[in-house]
C-alpha cells in the first residue's frame, strides 16, 4: 500500500469522524469547529492525491466560511458555548432512513461504474489552468461581487453587535 493511499485513507477517516462529531456535540460553535476540521480533512485528501489547487481551495474557503460561522454564532445565539440542553438533531428517523439509501446509491454507484484505464492525464500546471478558466471565467464579476457583499454584510453585523452593546 502506497504512502499516498495511507494518507488518503486517515484524512478520510478524519472527515467522516468530524462529521459525525458536528451532531454529536451539544454546542454550535463546537459543530462548527468539527465541520470545519472535516472539511480540512477533505482537503487534506485533495493534497494528498496531488490536487494542490482543489486542497487548498477547499481549506481556504472551509476555514473563511467556519470563522464566519462562528463569529455569528457567538454574536448572536443565546447559548453559544452549548453549556445549557439543546438538541442537534430533527427528524431522527427520516435523516437515518435518507443517509441510508443516499449510502446505498453510493455505493451501488461506485460498484457498477467501470473503472477502466483512464485517459492520460494533462500536466498539473493545465488542470490549474484549465480549472481555474472553468471556474472563474465566465463569473469572476459575480464572485467578485459576492465577495464585497459578504465583507460588507461582516462589517454592519459587527456594528451592529457593537452598537447594541454600548446601549446597555
Amino acid at each position: 500500500m502506497s504512502a499516498q493511499a495511507l494518507f488518503t485513507g486517515f484524512f478520510g477517516v478524519a472527515a467522516v469522524w468530524f462529521g459525525v462529531v458536528v451532531f454529536r456535540t451539544s454546542s454550535m460553535v463546537r459543530s462548527a469547529l468539527a465541520l470545519l476540521f472535516s472539511q480540512a480533512a477533505i482537503g487534506a485528501m485533495f493534497l494528498a492525491m496531488q490536487a494542490e489547487f482543489l486542497g487548498v481551495l477547499q481549506v481556504m474557503m472551509m476555514a473563511t466560511e467556519m470563522s464566519i460561522m462562528a463569529i455569528f454564532m457567538v454574536m448572536y445565539m443565546m447559548d453559544p458555548g452549548g453549556l445549557g440542553e439543546m438538541e442537534m438533531t430533527h427528524q431522527k428517523r427520516a435523516s437515518i432512513a435518507a443517509g441510508a439509501l443516499a449510502a446505498l446509491a453510493a455505493a451501488g454507484v461506485a460498484a457498477l461504474t467501470d473503472w477502466g484505464p483512464a485517459a492520460a492525464a494533462p500536466p498539473a500546471a493545465e488542470q490549474t489552468e484549465r480549472l481555474g478558466a472553468e471556474m472563474l471565467g465566465r463569473s469572476m464579476l459575480i464572485f467578485e461581487t459576492a465577495g464585497v457583499t459578504i465583507l460588507t454584510a461582516m462589517i454592519a453585523a459587527t456594528a451592529v453587535a457593537i452598537e447594541r452593546r454600548r446601549r446597555r
